[in-house]
């Protein structure tokens, strides 16, 4: 068994955990608001998929770090510390950017012209996780 792949399998895993949670919650709310209202609902469901951007960000930083692990310029260690800190930031990342959709959704039900202004934080919200992406890229590289 080759160890030395702990630390992709992490970040993957986090940044997926993240969304699932992110995904979950406002997957939730959008929901309760699709049962009350009878038109819109593709705004609904967009909102709710804001947070899974960050399971693309932990795939991609498991394909980089598991590359640069096989070329001997990451240590399978670092791999792992990389992956805690880095995973974990993108995992709150996409749950907090689930709770933010969650009540975006139901801002923009009670308002529809709040639509837009909503991305805005939730747009916010996934820059910590690029930040944590672009970070870790440029640790390994």
């Amino acid at each position: 068994m080759d160890f030395s792949m702990i630390g992709p399998g992490i970040v993957l895993a986090l940044g997926c955990l993240g969304s699932s949670i992110g995904c979950g919650i406002a997957g939730m709310a959008s929901h309760g608001v699709m049962s009350r209202v009878e038109e819109g609902h593709a705004k609904y469901v967009a909102l709710s998929a804001a947070p899974s951007t960050q399971s693309i960000f932990g795939f991609l930083l498991m394909i980089l770090m598991s590359q640069s692990i096989k070329a001997g310029t990451l240590s399978p260690i670092g791999g792992i510390g990389i992956a805690l800190f880095v995973g974990t930031a993108i995992m709150f990342s996409a749950i907090f950017q689930g709770k933010c959709a969650a009540s975006a959704i139901q801002a923009t039900a009670k308002n529809p012209a709040l639509f837009g202004m909503c991305w805005a934080s939730i747009g916010i919200i996934e820059s910590f996780a690029l930040f944590a992406f672009v970070f870790a890229v440029l640790i390994i590289r």
